[in-house]
């Protein structure tokens, strides 16, 4: 929601955090982070480390992105939002082949990127175009 300060600048209630996408993301990151946190996963210190820093990179590159001045520069970090999403899945894949996720783990981390992914690309579509 957009108000005005009392000096006539305005103001966006929430900021980033009023971001569909960014909220979506920030709750993606706090579930990668459980569901590598126990078993084999756990102890994989390579894998899990890397397949987190990707996915806290998701909501950090959209909340950069929303407060920057321009929308060149805001459309490029959401791009690389987006590419963190593949990411994640590309790490989700191999994890799944490990043995590391089942299935439904996988099906959901799945789900969830491809879902931020294409929120993303509506979102940079939208300041494209302003």
């Amino acid at each position: 929601m957009k108000g005005e300060g009392e000096d006539g600048v305005i103001l966006v209630e929430n900021g980033f955090r009023g971001l569909r996408v960014w909220q979506k993301g920030d709750d993606f990151s706090v579930k990668i982070y459980r569901m590598t946190d126990s078993g084999t996963f756990g102890r994989d210190f390579g894998l899990r480390d890397q397949m987190r820093r990707a996915a806290v990179s998701i909501p950090s590159n959209i909340a950069e992105g929303d407060e920057l001045d321009t929308n060149k520069q805001s459309i490029r970090h959401f791009y690389i939002a987006k590419g963190s999403c593949a990411e994640v899945l590309t790490q989700a894949v191999i994890a799944c082949k490990i043995g590391y996720l089942d299935e439904d783990k996988f099906k959901t981390i799945e789900n969830e990127a491809v879902e931020i992914a294409k929120m993303l690309s509506k979102l940079i579509s939208a300041r494209r175009n302003k």
